[in-house]
């Protein structure tokens, strides 16, 4: 009975784990003939840019994030100043891009808000939320997406002690969805973090690091729009 009752014991931890894993999503290389057919109409859309802000992944418990945010609070607060502007501009220039290669480009003003969109079942390279809605609502056939999870600057924990520098960071993804399957046409998963070339350590403005921030941003931006400049 004991034995019995341990098996079940881990079966159920197994299924547990096992319901509780998701795969990421894997990139979706563009095809070729995506963009040299002209005439496509795509939207481009884009969620809101988060603030600036800093990040200590790895200091888990509560007390090693407090002690994380103490040991950095002057960083934190500049982090908290810097600004992100260089994105907010990313749709004109996608839009712009798709423009130069005869796809009939329009630009949603509104920003995307992923969890308002009603789910997608389950699919290997296709989108979690359902987009469907926007092929009606703008008259188009594929949509373009920029979405920006955060931006700042990081730095790694191991509890309560640092295991590497700050460094300017971006997350994110790009990718480009067929509004009639809801299928990824293109997706790469944005992840850029940048160190600062010398000392990072010199407050309150800490110039070297925010250059490495603004040196992020610049190769973000390059990522988000990188099927387009190839």
């Amino acid at each position: 009975m004991h034995r019995f009752a341990v098996r079940l014991a881990i079966a159920m931890a197994v299924l547990l784990l096992s319901a509780c894993a998701t795969t990421p999503q894997a990139p979706v290389n563009l095809a070729d003939e995506t963009f040299k057919q002209g005439g496509t109409k795509i939207g481009v859309v884009m969620t809101s840019v988060p603030k600036s802000d800093f990040s200590y992944p790895g200091a888990a418990c509560l007390l090693c994030m407090a002690a994380a945010s103490m040991a950095n609070s002057s960083l934190i607060d500049h982090t908290r100043t810097l600004p992100n502007d260089d994105l907010k501009g990313l749709k004109k220039e996608i839009s712009d891009l798709l423009t130069n290669k005869k796809m009939q480009a329009k630009v949603i003003d509104e920003p995307l808000v992923l969890k308002d969109l009603p789910s997608f079942p389950k699919k290997i390279d296709f989108a979690p939320k359902d987009f469907a809605a926007f092929a009606s609502r703008y008259d188009i056939d594929l949509l373009y997406v920029v979405q920006i999870d955060s931006v700042g600057i990081s730095r790694t924990y191991s509890a309560y002690v640092p295991t590497g520098d700050p460094k300017g960071m971006v997350t994110g993804a790009g990718y480009l969805i067929d509004l009639h399957t809801n299928k990824y046409e293109w997706f790469q998963p944005v992840s850029v973090s940048k160190s600062a070339d010398g000392a990072w350590d010199e407050p309150p403005k800490f110039p070297g690091l925010s250059n490495a921030y603004f040196q992020a941003i610049e190769l973000a931006r390059d990522a988000f729009k990188a099927p387009l400049t190839q």
